[in-house]
């Protein structure tokens, strides 16, 4: 389950750069949860779209990976 939505809708969560992003700047992934969901977006492009993914699915994800 995903849905695209834009950082404006998703602006008022806290973000949390991916420990695997590194420090050059290259490629950075942030997520933010609320009680629904989790979102996804790219920390070099932040007016861009947001993933959103429901808890039980990231949880799926995180796990395989």
């Amino acid at each position: 389950m995903s849905n695209a939505e834009s950082s404006t809708v998703a602006s008022g969560l806290a973000w949390f750069k991916s420990s695997y992003s590194g420090t050059e700047g290259g490629q950075c992934v942030e997520i933010a949860a609320d009680t629904e969901a989790v979102h996804i977006r790219d920390s070099k492009a932040l007016p861009g779209p947001v993933i959103r993914v429901s808890r039980q699915a990231w949880s799926r994800f995180v796990r395989k990976a």
